[in-house]
């Protein structure tokens, strides 16, 4: 490995969750990072004072792109448009398990959707991503005194709904085992007693298979639906929940005959189920298939 290359893979999981966090979409993430490769290869590194600021900046201009030619898309799709389930790598401390979370739950980037491109990639650099305004201002091709507020906006704009995230993990995913089992018995008052009283279920097909259109309110809503359909007799073949981490968050991956059926993550606040995503669109499961 030469010594280019060798600085940009020291950088590359920082730039796909950057990439990732703006966009979304794992294979948009992943050829954004590797355009910023093939333009990196071209530079002379030894005159470049900060790989880390020069690669951020071109991963941002190009998924801010992205994002704005992918908004007719998203006007186009059908039901709630979550983003692609990804399933992070192991973490050492619970302070690499709260950096993932905060820039990775399904939680978060829901909540960023409702920026403008601009105001989401400022929002991600500057408060995911501790960049100062100088360094802000250089990638998004602002004045700083124009980053500050445009970050401040986004700041005001995500004040009630932004979430906030617990480092107890053991708890939490007691908490999800005891919930699924009480899915697989139908017990909706076991369900509705773990979720948050203005819980909400957000249910992804993209109208490619059958999902919730609208997002579903309330506990006792949720547990009804749940309860009514995700019990193992209703699927018709052998099925398998397997444990993960989805988005940095607690998670399930449900498999019908060893077949891939969709992904969960869970959003956990005050030992309550705040917020639950099911990504069903087959489309957003290939790379979990893989």
């Amino acid at each position: 490995m030469n010594k280019s290359t060798e600085i940009f893979e020291t950088h590359r999981p920082a730039l796909f969750r950057l990439a990732y966090g703006m966009l979304g979409r794992i294979a948009p993430a992943e050829d954004a990072v590797q355009e910023a490769f093939l333009r990196w290869q071209k530079q002379s590194v030894d005159q470049i004072k900060s790989p880390e600021a020069f690669l951020s900046t071109i991963v941002s201009r190009i998924c801010l792109d992205e994002i704005k030619s992918a908004r007719n898309r998203k006007e186009q799709y059908i039901g709630p448009n979550l983003p692609d389930p990804f399933l992070a790598a192991e973490t050492e401390t619970p302070e690499e398990e709260m950096e993932l979370a905060e820039s990775l739950s399904m939680a978060m980037l829901v909540v960023l959707d409702k920026l403008t491109p601009v105001q989401r990639a400022v929002f991600i650099l500057r408060e995911i991503f501790d960049y100062d305004y100088a360094s802000v201002a250089v990638i998004i091709n602002k004045s700083e005194t124009h980053c500050r507020k445009i970050a401040q906006r986004a700041r005001e704009q995500l004040h009630e709904s932004r979430p906030h995230f617990d480092r107890d993990k053991a708890n939490q995913h007691k908490l999800i085992n005891a919930f699924i089992e009480s899915i697989q018995h139908g017990d909706i008052s076991k369900i509705e007693n773990m979720l948050a009283e203005e819980a909400i279920l957000y249910s992804d097909g993209g109208g490619k298979v059958t999902a919730a259109r609208k997002p579903i309110y309330g506990a006792n809503k949720i547990a009804r639906f749940l309860a009514g359909i995700y019990k193992p007799a209703s699927f018709g073949g052998k099925f398998r929940i397997e444990l993960r981490e989805v988005n940095a968050e607690p998670g399930m991956i449900l498999w019908i005959d060893e077949q891939l059926y969709n992904a969960w993550s869970f959003h956990i606040e005050d030992n309550r189920i705040q917020r639950i995503f099911v990504v069903l669109n087959p489309e957003k499961l290939e790379h979990l298939r893989a």
